[in-house]
């Protein structure tokens, strides 16, 4: 039977796959049910080895081609939830309260499985297919401790590819691009640390209120102000919290915390040093100290280009067209295979849905044809016999 008709025969199967992922969401590295699942699956479809606990609960299967063990290229999924109660309302909803896959994280994996199972009936390719499914890309960086444990070079991984459903885009459509495609994404807290008093008596205090205010505000001239408008940058506080409970106390102290995401490490160093100066140098003034700590988190997330044109011919090969995808100003830990080995990261249409991360998103099963098909081409395209 040609994939393309088993694809389609195995669809239904596929998505039986999904919403029971979906029943029972992990967070982080704790995905021992799901790697199990997985593992479980791959095992049963033959693939010549499964090695689980890679990066902590990582799993990867390898299935060679007809004429045997050879040269070798990584597909990878994500395995992680979210922590946000669901509202859509499904039948397989979640299960577990305050988890959800909110981001499409079992429509991933349940389309490398879908991939992994045709690859490993039909053999067509030439050397060795490493179906990588990897734990914690929701904040863990899952796919650093991967390479970190040795898993390029323990399987002989020469190329490496990734796939995420994207909303908006249409089902069974594909979009890519060359070089700096997701952004870095940093943390920062910042401190604020004045003198607390009683709120009819501001005079008599040094209000971290005032002063985080002032701050919140002066950070923006960074995208504003300081970068070059050609460039990417955002800038965005998302918390501040006060050590008072009391609404007539100034309180002492005022912690902030927020992200910067960036497109090169030339707007990062700059955004570092500069959110410190603009931060510590405000509350000087005003008498007050800052204390800022700036955690540097995934970096960008960079396609290679020779590699970019594959997977494009592979997307061509299945829908007829590639589009040119946009810049995303979110973050993707397949950022750090990326540095590891050349290769690509693209995006495959998950349709008019509810944007990801929100509680009602939902993965869109009609979109799992396209994506299995997506990932055998590119084997077969680039293991060619």
């Amino acid at each position: 039977m040609p994939p393309s008709n088993r694809i389609a025969e195995l669809s239904p199967t596929i998505a039986e796959w999904r919403q029971h992922l979906h029943r029972n969401p992990e967070l982080m590295f704790d995905v021992h049910e799901t790697a199990a699942f997985v593992a479980e699956k791959l095992r049963a479809f033959g693939c010549d080895d499964v090695v689980e606990g890679i990066g902590r609960t990582g799993v990867v299967g390898l299935i060679h081609g007809q004429d045997g063990p050879g040269r070798c290229i990584g597909l990878r999924a994500d395995m992680d939830a979210l922590p946000i109660t669901e509202t859509t309302g499904a039948d397989y909803a979640s299960e577990t309260p305050g988890k959800m896959h909110a981001c499409g994280h079992d429509g991933h994996t349940a389309m490398l499985l879908g991939a992994a199972q045709v690859l490993a009936e039909t053999r067509s390719h030439k050397g060795t297919v490493a179906v990588i499914f990897q734990p914690a890309e929701e904040g863990g960086g899952g796919g650093g401790e991967m390479v970190d444990d040795g898993m390029m070079d323990r399987f002989e991984i020469q190329e490496v590819y990734g796939m995420h459903n994207w909303p908006g885009l249409p089902v069974g459509t594909f979009a890519i691009r060359a070089g700096a495609f997701f952004a870095a994404t940093d943390i920062f807290h910042i401190d604020v640390i004045g003198q607390g008093g009683h709120a009819a008596k501001p005079h008599e205090t040094v209000d971290p209120i005032v002063i985080s205010a002032q701050i919140v505000t002066a950070l923006q001239s960074l995208a504003s102000r300081v970068s070059d408008p050609t460039e990417q940058l955002v800038v965005s506080v998302t918390g501040i919290e006060s050590s008072s409970q009391a609404d007539n106390v100034i309180p002492s102290r005022v912690a902030m915390k927020g992200t910067v995401r960036t497109m090169s490490d030339a707007m990062r160093d700059m955004a570092e040093a500069r959110l410190a100066q603009i931060a510590e140098g405000i509350a000087s003034a005003h008498g007050a100290r800052a204390e800022v700590r700036y955690e540097r988190n995934y970096p960008v997330m960079a396609n290679h280009a020779v590699e970019t044109e594959y997977a494009a011919a592979a997307a061509r090969s299945v829908a007829g067209d590639c589009a040119a995808a946009d810049l995303v100003m979110g973050g993707e830990d397949f950022a750090y295979m990326l540095q590891a080995r050349p290769g690509a990261y693209i995006l495959t249409g998950n349709g008019p849905t509810a944007p990801l991360h929100a509680s009602d998103y939902d993965f869109d099963d009609a979109a799992i044809p396209h994506g299995v098909a997506w990932w055998v081409a590119l084997a077969e395209q680039r293991l060619p016999r």
